[in-house]
């Protein structure tokens, strides 16, 4: 069989791993931005971050069982029609200021971006040898890391104004009946870059129609059961890629706040560093993390990825100034392989039973939703130190280190994975 027949259909596999990655790393602009539209607190903010991932959770299973009926295809065009709706509900959620609006928004496009991992993980892992499953699919999220380098980018320079009011001028601003337009506008700033995103999903779904994609054979149906998790293996990594996946957004998704708290970085120079520094490091670590693995066993690599992680956090939260800002900076270049290492060792050797495995570890999402919720919380009630806040990741890093030493390891599977047609 020719390995040529699949080159196509990976390289668009690809570009959906850029779109969901662009959906998640955007958030890191979000939350500062819609912090400052909408006036909110840090638990306020933290619900961006909760419903995108609520989106994953609620319909991860539903997305699985979909694509285990219709197929691999229709369950991507599902997706990318989801992803581009909500995207343009941000235009009336900017237009009335509307932070519920904006949530919803979030929760559409998420329940697109889930159809589309649910699809595009599994999907990349069979496209090819058994054997160098955990290889192709850390290439194919190195596309992903591309995606996270481009959304804060794009963020920094099209949506912050790096206009920043202290409360006092804020208020003042009020008094003068100014602080509404000026709000307004920093509002308005949302609508073009999601135009533009929903502009492209909708070209890149005309060239999925266009194009055949192979399916897998399934000689067994799978229905959906929590019978899953008497695998060993699948039972951990589900845990790991929540703890993970809780450990990323966490990271990310308050790095301007904890830039500004730790070393008075400006929210655009803050946002330059995130996305040249850890947006960067987090997409090269993707294509790196590929070539080590030719070397270095994936659970082996994962573990000690983990361990500097541990470390560069708990430099971070002891000290201050550019120093705890560089270290979690350098954190996402040893997240890079994470997610899809967990997935793939979450998903090995179960045969008919992947997409159902598939569809737990994407719902396991999830810890992406509480992670920031409970940072949000602690800075809240500790006078608004986001600094301390970072002990929830540095946590999160220690269950994926036991994943990597022992949670991982296969026990009594031997099932053959599916065939192509």
């Amino acid at each position: 069989m020719s390995k040529n027949k699949y080159l196509f259909p990976f390289i668009l596999i690809c570009s959906l791993f850029f779109m969901w990655a662009f959906l998640h790393n955007i958030n890191s602009i979000l939350i500062p931005h819609l912090k400052k539209v909408c006036q909110l607190s840090d638990t306020q903010s933290s619900l961006i971050d909760f419903a995108v991932y609520l989106g994953y959770f609620v319909i991860a299973i539903p997305a699985g069982l979909f694509c285990h009926r219709f197929g691999y295809k229709k369950a991507i065009l599902c997706g990318l029609f989801l992803y581009a709706v909500g995207a343009l509900i941000f235009l009336p959620a900017a237009d009335n200021r509307s932070f519920g609006l904006f949530l919803l928004a979030l929760f559409i496009a998420a329940s697109g971006a889930t159809f589309l991992e649910t699809v595009a993980n599994p999907y990349a892992t069979i496209l090819g040898k058994p054997d160098t499953s955990e290889q192709r699919l850390n290439f194919a999220q190195s596309f992903n890391g591309l995606g996270a380098f481009v959304a804060p980018l794009i963020g920094t320079h099209f949506i912050l104004s790096g206009i920043e009011h202290s409360k006092a001028e804020l208020d003042a601003m009020a008094a003068r009946g100014e602080l509404t337009a000026y709000l307004q506008t920093e509002a308005n700033s949302l609508k073009m870059p999601y135009v533009v995103i929903a502009a492209v999903l909708t070209l890149i779904a005309i060239i999925f129609i266009f194009t055949k994609l192979p399916e897998p054979k399934d000689e067994h149906t799978t229905k959906f059961s929590l019978g899953i998790f008497r695998i060993s293996h699948v039972r951990w990594a589900v845990i790991a890629e929540f703890f993970y996946v809780g450990s990323q957004v966490g990271v990310l998704s308050f790095f301007i706040r904890f830039s500004r708290y730790t070393a008075n970085i400006p929210e655009k120079e803050a946002g330059d560093i995130l996305a040249y520094g850890a947006m960067l490091g987090f997409m090269a670590g993707r294509f790196l993390g590929t070539f080590f693995m030719r070397y270095i066993k994936p659970a082996r690599l994962l573990s000690l990825y983990a361990t500097i992680n541990i470390v560069l956090v708990i430099i971070a939260i002891t000290t201050h100034g550019r120093t705890s800002v560089y270290a979690i900076t350098a954190t996402p270049f040893f997240m890079s392989i994470m997610f899809p290492t967990i997935f793939a060792l979450g998903i090995k050797d179960l045969g008919e039973e992947t997409k159902l495995a598939s569809s737990f570890l994407v719902m396991s999402i999830i810890g992406g939703a509480f992670t920031p919720l409970m940072m949000g919380l602690i800075s809240d009630n500790t006078g608004g130190n986001i600094q301390i806040a970072y002990i929830m990741p540095m946590i999160c890093f220690a269950f994926i280190l036991y994943f990597g030493l022992k949670g991982h390891k296969v026990k009594g599977i031997t099932k053959p994975q599916a065939a192509l047609a």
